[in-house]
């Protein structure tokens, strides 16, 4: 079983940056692709962003491109989302998925593990 622990979400200002954590953990966490996705109110669950596990390669929805980075540190059990130029059509829940495999995906379908989310509102 893999866990993960969101953080780092908040209000914000449009243009404003925001960086938000996800802390994974469990014994069969290990080999995992990445991703962060998000929620607004009314609409489905979409992708933003995902890293793959060996060459920390990344992937960007069109929406985010230019503006969010993913990264992991090290240890690859922490990822991260650093957001920048934030836009009000930003704001979402935004929520930290592995999937047992290290390749990207952009399906929701194709992560296993989900964390409990974590707001993000970026005012106009």
């Amino acid at each position: 079983q893999v866990q993960l622990v969101e953080s780092g979400g908040g209000l914000v200002q449009a243009g404003g940056s925001l960086r938000l954590s996800c802390a994974a953990s469990g014994r069969t966490f290990g080999g995992n692709a990445m991703a962060w996705f998000r929620q607004a109110p009314g609409k489905e669950r979409e992708f933003v962003a995902a890293v793959s596990w060996g060459l920390g390669s990344t992937y960007y929805a069109d929406s985010v491109k230019g503006r969010f980075t993913i990264s992991r540190d090290n240890a690859k059990t922490t990822v991260y989302l650093q957001m920048n130029s934030l836009k009000p059509e930003d704001t979402a829940v935004y929520y930290c998925s592995a999937r047992t495999g290290p390749g990207i995906r952009i399906r929701r379908d194709d992560y296993d593990y989900w964390g409990q989310g974590t707001q993000v509102t970026v005012s106009s």
